[in-house]
């Protein structure tokens, strides 16, 4: 895309709050933007634009009408085939970004990380579990407790379950879907001093990466995000360029989100990846000169890369998860919005429940532990 045309189309699988806030992006390029919905319930990127379409994303042909409308597609979630993103990419004649070969990299965590250790990219240890024998030899070998995932389409905890013992594990393996076929993972219990993320960006014309941060999760929920990481400036730099190496295995196009674990002796493993914007980079809205969400439609529309320097030497984002199950109102955000460096983004869902994400909080310092300290005082008392 060598210029801007307000008849641009760029296209949306998936319409949650990633892909409202890329949509956010392209609209300040003038690009129209469609968005298709896998979900009954209004999501936030339809309130945004008439181009909305409704369907499943196990079924090409409900795609199809909709990819031959846009110039590009991209992705805002992985709960797609690469089987499916094929089909509608070569009926319709659209292009889809990242690629669906590329997406068939890393469709799933079994294959993600055989992929990954094929690029001779470190990873936590796994193996895929058919059944009990499989269940007791993993534990014999890695030790208990692990972890327990579903392959494909799990999020905020959703599909994953820590076992502590045989009887444990063999409950997760039937309570996330091993005896009805569904691809289950154990992976190993890493002990582990900071858990990482680190954005790359790349397009044909080069490779963009941002700081890397700390995530702090609870209950497998990323609850708040430091950056850059309260680590030494090796590691930072290392995870960098692991991303980078990563991002290449896969000869990806956009943005894709890596998350790391690092261990107690200061090496990395590379955990998990998504290929979309990610909420451990939220914080590069008003963190950094180019948001990882203005990068990814950049990235996609064939345009030059921005900037991912930080404007400011810190940034704290503070997921904001809903308290309440009601119609989503946002209650005693004052003290926030008054804060010099806040910055309060609501995702318009309709429906706020206990845990879900509902919005996040953003306040940029010079000094992390005043500025994580405050970014905490400011949300505690908020309520969704």
């Amino acid at each position: 895309m060598k210029s801007l045309e307000s008849t641009f189309t760029i296209g949306f699988l998936g319409a949650g709050q990633l892909a409202r806030m890329s949509a956010q992006q392209a609209f300040r390029f003038g690009m129209q933007v469609a968005v298709f919905s896998d979900r009954p319930e209004d999501e936030p990127v339809q309130f945004m634009t008439p181009h909305s379409y409704s369907g499943s994303f196990d079924e090409p042909s409900s795609m199809i009408e909709f990819a031959k409308r846009c110039d590009v597609i991209t992705l805002e979630n992985e709960f797609i085939n690469s089987e499916v993103l094929k089909e509608v990419q070569e009926k319709s004649g659209t292009p889809i970004l990242p690629s669906p070969d590329s997406f068939a990299l890393i469709e799933n965590k079994l294959i993600e990380k055989e992929t990954f250790e094929n690029a001779g990219i470190a990873v936590t240890p796994y193996r895929l579990i058919t059944g009990e024998e499989d269940i007791q030899n993993f534990g014999k070998e890695h030790g208990w407790p692990f972890i327990m995932k579903s392959s494909k389409g799990g999020y905020d905890g959703y599909g994953n379950r820590t076992v502590k013992d045989l009887a444990d594990a063999v409950k997760a393996f039937d309570q996330l879907g091993g005896n009805r076929g569904h691809e289950i993972l154990a992976e190993a219990f890493v002990a582990f001093t900071h858990e990482l993320a680190v954005q790359a960006v790349r397009n044909e014309t080069g490779v963009a990466v941002y700081p890397c941060v700390e995530t702090v999760q609870e209950n497998h929920i990323c609850v708040a995000v430091k950056a850059p990481a309260p680590v030494n400036p090796e590691i930072q730099k290392e995870a960098q360029q692991i991303a980078v190496k990563a991002i290449e295995a896969i000869e990806g196009t956009g943005i894709f989100a890596f998350e790391f674990f690092l261990k107690a002796d200061g090496s990395l493993l590379l955990n998990e990846s998504a290929p979309r914007p990610h909420n451990s980079g939220h914080y590069t809205i008003e963190g950094c000169i180019t948001s990882q969400f203005e990068n990814h439609v950049r990235a996609v529309c064939g345009l030059p890369l921005g900037s991912t320097r930080m404007v400011k030497p810190e940034a704290v984002m503070i997921n904001l998860l809903g308290t309440h199950k009601r119609e989503a109102i946002i209650e005693h955000v004052q003290d926030a919005m008054n804060e010099p460096n806040g910055h309060l983004h609501s995702y318009g869902k309709l429906q706020s429940k206990p845990g879900r994400k509902m919005a996040h909080y953003t306040l940029l310092g010079d000094d992390l532990h005043k500025t994580w300290e405050r970014a905490n005082e400011l949300t505690s008392g908020i309520k969704i």
